[in-house]
Parts: structure tokens; sequence; C-alpha cells
């Protein structure tokens, strides 16, 4: 199959780069004209484990190619993937579909033949029709079908979910763009992928639905964690125990300083204004909006008080930024409003993260970024776990406890056990874990510079 992937993103790379390693003939466009540059040299210009590679070797056995010339891609398509992004839109919080209105303008008026036209973007329900109409103002003799994929892929781990899905929606009524969907994925059929066909107006809400119910999820779990502290419980335990019941599950049941990134902020709040839009609010996934956004001031108020009631004057070590491992995405991140509020309080940051700062820099003023954790943790009044990289699970306490200037230790994703740092004469905090809330006095908060 010939492809065109409209976006060069994150999502339009991957999803180019494992059609191209399926067989497929994929031409990923972008207007960006630096990113193309990059891509051309063999560049990779986000981080997902394993893409670099992936594109490499598909670029040299001619199957993956990258331009910006969207007319000429699309013309020889049989199958459009607008991939752009959708973020939310400034003032009221809708999701900003610009982006994916001008992608389709382009693509009706420079389609030849019969086309599938695929939104992969996440877009609010309804927008297929949009894309539909748009299309056929641009060129009312197209030979067309408007079809919804969404996408479930994850960072980090983007490749796998892709060649190794739960499940492949493709929403379109239109019996020959079935085929043409069903011929696409035919390599995923080894591995037994399902793929569920519905109506493109379900496809899209699927989308937003799974996102929400996954933030959901982890947002109930962060307010049980705030109850297991005052009631003296462990989170994880709890965690454990109702992950066991099938009906239930385990994943995402995991406390921490809330959820961020490119999806859960934005489609959870798009969900919210579609439905306020229709009459018929989701209550609960307002409410899981409101607990995240002042959950992650509130993880810096938990170091303010495991600093003794004030950081003012104090350099606080921040270790990881991204907002999950294994990307270098730093959109909608914890710790954003966690090191604002920090600075809000009158504390000096320090940071590290594995591939983010460069990011970050971008991002975030004021702070001074280290070259390790333990560069980090030098002087610094107490070190904070924001993101639970590998390269922070197994630090030297020893030599942490040496270099900084006070031994506390806020690990807010419960990377490590207590009694394992106490006993390395290092004050510890982390999340929803009641035997750890009372352990500051002010012996352990004097100075311990060696």
């Amino acid at each position: 199959m010939r492809i065109t992937m409209i976006g060069a993103g994150y999502v339009g790379l991957v999803s180019g780069a494992c059609f191209a390693d399926f067989g497929h003939q994929v031409c990923c466009v972008d207007r960006d004209a630096e990113k193309l540059a990059m891509l051309k040299l063999g560049k990779i210009p986000i981080y997902e484990p394993g893409l670099d590679d992936l594109v490499t070797t598909n670029t040299a056995q001619g199957r993956l190619r990258f331009d910006d010339n969207l007319a000429d891609a699309v013309s020889q398509s049989d199958v459009v993937f607008i991939a752009v992004g959708t973020p939310s839109r400034r003032g009221d919080g809708h999701a900003d579909l610009s982006f994916v209105y001008d992608a389709a303008a382009e693509v009706g008026r420079a389609l030849k033949g019969f086309t599938v036209v695929v939104t992969k973007s996440t877009v609010p329900v309804g927008t297929g029709d949009e894309v539909e109409r748009i299309i056929r103002e641009q060129n009312p003799t197209a030979d067309f079908a408007v079809v919804s994929n969404p996408e479930f892929l994850r960072e980090g781990s983007a490749i796998e979910d892709f060649k190794r899905p739960d499940r492949i929606i493709v929403g379109t009524d239109a019996e020959r763009a079935k085929a043409v969907m069903g011929e696409i994925y035919r390599p995923l059929s080894l591995n037994v992928a399902p793929i569920f066909y519905t109506s493109r107006r379900t496809a899209e809400l699927t989308k937003y639905a799974g996102n929400a119910f996954l933030a959901m999820k982890i947002t109930f779990i962060n307010e049980i964690a705030d109850l297991c502290e005052r009631l003296g419980a462990d989170v994880q335990d709890v965690a454990r125990g109702i992950g066991m019941d099938n009906r239930i599950g385990a994943k995402f049941l995991h406390a921490g300083p809330g959820y961020g990134g490119s999806c859960f902020p934005k489609d959870t709040l798009a969900l919210v204004k579609t439905a306020q839009d229709a009459a018929s609010p989701v209550r609960l996934i307002e409410t899981t909006v409101s607990i995240n956004d002042q959950r992650k001031r509130a993880m810096a108020r938990k170091v303010v008080e495991a600093c003794g009631g004030s950081v003012r004057g104090k350099t606080i070590g921040i270790l990881g930024l991204t907002f999950k491992p294994n990307t270098d995405d730093m959109r909608d991140a914890p710790s954003l409003a966690i090191i604002q509020a920090l600075q809000d309080a009158g504390a000096s940051i320090k940071a590290y993260d594995p591939v983010g700062m460069e990011q970050a820099r971008k991002m975030i003023e004021g702070i001074e970024f280290g070259e390790s954790a333990y560069a980090v943790a030098d002087g610094a009044h107490a070190i904070v776990i924001v993101t639970e990289w590998n390269a922070f699970r197994s630090l030297d306490l020893k030599r942490l406890r040496v270099l900084m200037a006070t031994p506390v230790m806020v690990d807010l994703r419960n990377v490590y056990r207590g009694e394992e740092v106490m006993k390395h004469g290092i004050a510890y905090s982390s999340v929803g874990r009641g035997d750890t809330r009372s352990m500051f006095d002010s012996a352990m908060l004097s100075s311990n510079r060696i």
C-alpha cells in the first residue's frame, strides 16, 4: 500500500515507521523544514526507544521517506493519515482542530482516484464529519472515504504498542474503506491483533473515553494515597489488593504526583468541553481534571513539609523532569508545577533528567541543571524523585547523605522502601505510605555536610 502520513510528530513518525516496517511505501509529510532536514539525515527529533533504528532501516531500504510536498504525496497514495497536533485551544480548553482542517483542505485539493483519508489525530466526536465536508467542498468529484483510526501508543513503548496492540479500532461504514484498512493492518494478523470495526463517531469517542478512564484511575489511587497517609495504611498494598480483582486490574494504580504528558491532560479537558456542549456533562471527568491540577502543587507542599515547613533560601534537587520515564516529553509534566510552586516558596532548584533537560530548558526558567543525580544532590537540602527513571532506582544512599546539606528524600514515585533509606540517616517521605509520615525530627534536619 502507498501511504502518506501528514505530520512527522510523535504519532505520525512512529506510525509511519511501523507501517514502512510492515512493507508499505510510506511518505511522512511535514511543514517543519528543520525537522525534515534532521529526519533525512537519520536524526530523530523525539526520544522513543528503538525508533531511530526503525527509521534508519526503513529509510535505507526505500520504504520510508520524508517530504514537504503534500499534494504530490497525496496524489500517489492509497491511504492518507492525518496525524497532526490537536492541542488544547487557548481560552476555552476545546481541542484546537485548525491543523486537522487545514490538512483536510489540502488533501481534498490533491486527491486522485479512490483514497481512504484517516484521522489518526485524537479528535472530538464529529470531526470526521467536518473533514469529509471540507474535502467534498474542495473537490466535489473526489472518490474517497473518511475513517477514524485512533492511536493507542504509550510514550516509551510506542513501537511495541503499535506492533502488538490490544486492539485496532477502525471507524467507518464504507465497505471499500474497511477492505483497505484491513490490508494495511494485515501484517498484524500474525499477532492475532483484533480489528474492531465501528461507526466513525463511536471510534472518535472511544479514544477519549479510554484516556479519560485511565486518567480517572490514576486520580482515584492518588486520592486513596492521601487517605492512606492519614490512616496509616500503605497505598501500594491497597493497589495490589484491588488490582488482583480482574474487574479492576493492576495497571494505572500507581500513586504519584498526578498525570501529565501529551494525551491525558488535553484529552480529558476536551472530553469535558465536548460533553458540556452536548448538554451531557461528565462529572467524574470534570472532577478528575480538577483534582489532578491541584495535586501537582500539593506535592510541592509535601516537599515544604519535609523540609521543616519552609524552603525559603534552601536548595531543592529535582530528579526527573519528564512526565514519565523513557521519553523527553515535558508537556504538562508534574515537575513544571512542582518546581514553580517551590520557586514561589523561595527555593532554589537544581534538576537532572536522563533525556529531558533539552526540552526542559525551553520551558523552565531560573533553575540549575546538573549532570547527574549526585551533582543535583550536592549541597541540596532535599532531593525529590519526580520521575521514576531506572537511573534513580539504585542510588548510592551513603554517597547522597554525604553530599547533601540536609539528608531529606521526598520520593513521589515510591521507588524506595522507607526503612532502606532511613537506615542511611536520610529522612524519607513517600506517597500514601503511612509508616513514613512522621520521620522528620529536628536532628535529622540539622546540618549534615562533611
